[in-house]
This record gives structure tokens, sequence and C-alpha cells, in this order.
């Protein structure tokens, strides 16, 4: 598909549970996108940048930073760190727009808080796509080690040591995380300014206390989180995108388009964990077709859970 010229994103900034979050939504039409980005902490703007292309008439983008990164409130409050806080954050954003039921487009981190939020409020979600993400966080771990793995077993040794030593700032550990990031989280050299802004400005303590401290192994509190066997409650459409080299291994992403009842699964080759940004011609028509597809398919939305 054809990019389109730069959009124009309105920002409003909406109080969730009394903190502020900032959104952005471009376009007009009845059809929402929302984007959920990734982290937890790792702000919107890459996907703002990596998708506007979407715009066409009848569609809205929508996403937001949220909270603890970006243009969003940094609250210094460990026990606002929560999934399910996260979930009933999202569902304030939707009724703040005024957006009764939208596609879900979330990517990593997103891709696991926007199939929270599709199991809670299945009626809200008319399209799903999952992309570079896994339903399946402790296997996704064990992915995690195979690309370390890959390095060596010398380098595995020293990066465990500097992370217990506390000395993940030395040198050669450096070294190592940026192969790793070089191979399987963008493959683009150099890298788009608006990703290397967005792991500059990274919502340092949301990240670590979900996640963990290190970006290839997850030791958070969502380190147990494991949703493969709820997957067929997810009846709307769901597209998974996936990249070739992706750090989350591609096996998860077979096992969840299995899971699903209503999935289909477009892999990248050569790409890692970011397609919109190494194959970007190829994941926006991908993207825009089951957009699309989608689009006129007549689904009476369920019941929303509780």
């Amino acid at each position: 598909m054809s990019m389109a010229a730069v959009a124009e994103w309105t920002r409003r900034t909406v109080t969730v549970a009394g903190h502020q979050v900032m959104t952005f939504s471009a376009g007009t039409g009845p059809r929402t996108l929302l984007m959920v980005h990734g982290g937890p902490g790792c702000p919107s703007r890459y996907l703002r940048d990596s998708h506007e292309a979407l715009l066409q008439p009848g569609l809205r983008l929508v996403t937001w930073d949220q909270l603890g990164c970006g243009e969003s409130d940094r609250p210094q409050d460990p026990a606002l760190w929560r999934l399910e806080r996260f979930v009933e954050e999202m569902a304030a954003v939707l009724d703040a727009l005024d957006l009764a039921r939208v596609d879900v487009l979330g990517q990593s981190w997103g891709g696991v808080l926007a199939l929270e939020f599709s199991l809670r409020f299945p009626g809200r979600v008319r399209s799903l796509i999952a992309a570079d993400t896994a339903f399946d966080l402790p296997r996704m771990e064990r992915g995690f080690e195979q690309k370390k793995q890959a390095l060596g077993s010398e380098t595995v040794a020293m990066m465990a040591r500097h992370e217990a030593g506390g000395s993940t700032d030395h040198p050669e550990y450096q070294a190592a995380v940026t192969l790793l990031m070089h191979r399987h989280v963008c493959r683009c050299y150099p890298w788009p300014d608006s990703l290397n802004w967005c792991l500059q400005n990274l919502g340092v303590e949301v990240f670590s206390r979900m996640f963990g401290p290190y970006f290839f192994q997850c030791s958070g509190s969502l380190r147990h989180w494991d949703r493969m066997d709820d997957l067929g409650a997810v009846t709307m459409p769901v597209l998974l995108v996936h990249g070739e080299h992706d750090y989350i291994v591609p096996d998860l992403a077979a096992m969840a388009r299995d899971g699903l009842p209503n999935a289909r699964l477009a892999l990248f080759p050569g790409c890692s964990h970011m397609p919109f940004f190494e194959d970007p011609e190829r994941y926006l028509h991908t993207v825009n077709q089951f957009i699309q597809t989608t689009a006129d398919q007549v689904c009476p939305p369920n019941p929303a859970s509780p």
C-alpha cells in the first residue's frame, strides 16, 4: 500500500484513577484501530510513526502512552504496576474517548494487555492484531535462553555474572546486549529515530517491576503469566504477526494460532521483533488487508464480562 502523508496527531489527556495519561488520535471515521504499545513502559511514538500509513477514509487511529512512560504521568507507586490495573486503564481510555467497540493492535507487551482486555471485555473488541507477542511467558523465557545460547556458553556465563553482580554497564555486557538487540529486536540499520527515542525514554520503573530489569530475561511480575488454555474464548477474528528472528520465538505464535478459534498467522522472513520497521510495505499491506477483510463482517458483540 502507498505511504500516507505524515499524520496530524491530536493529543488529549485522560484521567485514570487520579493520574493523567496522554492519548493520541489521527483520522476520522466510524471505525477505530486502537494501538497498544509494548514494554511495559515503551512509549507509543514508535507505533504512531510506523502505522500512520494505515490511515484511510473511515478509519481512525488511536493510541496512548500507558501510565509510567512517555507523555503520561510517572507516579512512584509500586502498587500501580499490575496487569489488572492496565486493563482498567485501557477501558478508561476507551470510555473517555467515547469508543464503545474497536479493532485492537497490540505489539509485544501490548499483545499481552490486548488479549487480557479481550478476555475481560470481549464485546468491546471487533478484531485483534497480536504483533510480535506471546501468550505464554514462561515459554517465552525459554526462547530468550535459546537466543542467548546462540552467542556461546562463555557469553551466556558472562551476562549472568554481570547481572548477578550489578555490573551490566560493563562494555562486554553492553556489547552482547547490542548484538542481541540488532539480531532479534530490530534488524534495521540505523534504527529509526522513533525507536531510539522510545528506548531512551523507557519507563524504567514499570518495565523493571513487570518485565524485569534486563531485556532478555523476564523476571518481573509477568513471568508466570500464561493464557494459552483460555484462547478458545477469544472468538473475534485474530491476526498474528511475527518475525522469523524475533526474540519471542515464532513457535509461540504458531501455538497461539492453533489455540484460537478464528486466527491466522503472518510470518515475516528476515524480520525480528519489529517487521513494521523491517519490512514496512508487506507489513502494512498485511494489516490493512486484515482490517478491510473484517470491516464487513457482522459479528454481534458478546456481552462484556463483569
